[in-house]
């Protein structure tokens, strides 16, 4: 079903994040579309299969949110350590959202 197109969607975008190590420009556009990505897909998830969905929504959603927005205020010196932050949180919602759709099938 569409359901296994999205979990290999989630884990290409898995793949991008797990790569990333430094922050700088170009990391930053990657993991950018990759939340933006991300968000997108799981709110659509959330609004077909609530019961699976909204915990990951509500919780790793707004986690990576609020990292997200650490990062963009932190000082110079403090946003390598944010980027990682951000970077681990965004790849946790990914692969939790990875093990619910493996269920599903």
């Amino acid at each position: 079903m569409g359901y296994a197109k999205e979990r290999v969607k989630f884990e290409k975008l898995a793949e991008k994040v797990g790569g990333l190590t430094y922050y700088d420009e170009k990391s930053l556009v990657i993991i950018t579309d990759v939340f933006d990505q991300y968000s997108h897909t799981i709110r659509i998830l959330k609004n077909k299969k609530p019961e699976l969905f909204t915990e990951q929504y509500k919780n790793e959603l707004e986690q990576a949110k609020l990292l997200k927005r650490t990062l963009k205020v932190s000082e110079e010196a403090d946003r390598q350590d944010n980027f990682v932050k951000y970077r681990d949180s965004l790849l946790a919602a990914l692969n939790t959202a990875i093990a619910t759709l493996k269920e599903m099938v």
